[in-house]
């Protein structure tokens, strides 16, 4: 890579970083139903605004040695992580499809899904701002961005967006009746439903398919590990939204092609 690739790679860094940064406020304020506008950000503790420099993406935390300037009260170091998780996945992206209109959805779709596993862990409920907007918004990108499903007209990706939306909220509608009928109460949460159509508008129908598996199989692991550890016990609820999450950020990444790697596998063409 020349410097010219090098110094776009800092720049989508520190644009995640940023946006990691407002992701923080929006997981503190909005399941309060607070602004993310005013006031400005300021300590939980003793509610004294914050310096510019206290609020540099992960630098800010790092230089306050993880605490409040003015009280001294800890802060947590999940703030920065945020902001690194942030800055590192839309970096993963811009690797993946440079300098590719395709990084602009996917980092629209990379910050929701991030906000809105942090609020199903906190809360154990999917704001509709990501779910039901992602609905109303992949199939508007699909449109004016075609490639994100791989073709070139732009009522192709209106199509495909539609029918993997369709896939995707479908294909959970079903898991969550079958599996009310078979445990007499509520398997899945609906916000997880509506998250998988947001996802399948976004990523397709096929990517779907995948996402249901990988996001099962992880459940399912990190589920045990914690009952096995005494974390959780066996009626425990166990927020699904990151599990979809991860495996979402798993197809964006690369998973696409161990999917097609999968199938022709299974289809006897592979060598």
């Amino acid at each position: 890579m020349d410097f010219f690739d090098w110094y776009w790679i800092l720049v989508v860094f520190l644009f995640g970083a940023c946006w990691g940064s407002f992701l923080n406020v929006c997981i503190y304020r909005i399941p309060a139903e607070l602004s993310v506008v005013k006031p400005r950000s300021r300590c939980p503790k003793c509610m004294t605004d914050l310096a510019w420099k206290d609020n540099i993406p992960i630098l800010g935390w790092i230089f306050l040695r993880g605490k409040c300037r003015y009280c001294k009260a800890p802060v947590s170091a999940r703030y920065p992580s945020i902001e690194l998780l942030t800055a590192l996945l839309f970096t993963a992206v811009w690797l993946v499809y440079p300098y590719q209109l395709i990084v602009l959805p996917y980092g629209l779709l990379i910050f929701g899904l991030i906000f809105g596993s942090m609020v199903d862990y906190d809360e154990m409920w999917i704001p509709d701002r990501v779910t039901i907007g992602g609905e109303i918004i992949g199939p508007i990108l699909s449109f004016l961005i075609p490639a994100m499903h791989g073709v070139d007209s732009h009522m192709s990706g209106l199509i495909q967006s539609l029918i993997g939306l369709a896939v995707g909220f479908g294909s959970l509608y079903s898991v969550s009746i079958i599996g009310k009928l078979i445990l007499k109460k509520d398997a899945m949460g609906f916000g997880d439903v509506k998250l998988m159509g947001c996802i399948g508008a976004f990523l397709g129908w096929e990517s779907v398919i995948f996402i249901v598996f990988i996001s099962s199989l992880l459940g399912t692991i990190i589920g045990v590990t914690f009952i096995a550890i005494g974390k959780k016990e066996l009626q425990s609820k166990i927020p699904f939204g990151p599990y979809i999450s991860l495996a979402a950020m798993i197809w964006m990444l690369g998973g696409w092609k161990l999917w097609a790697l999968y199938l022709e596998w299974m289809s006897g063409t592979a060598y």
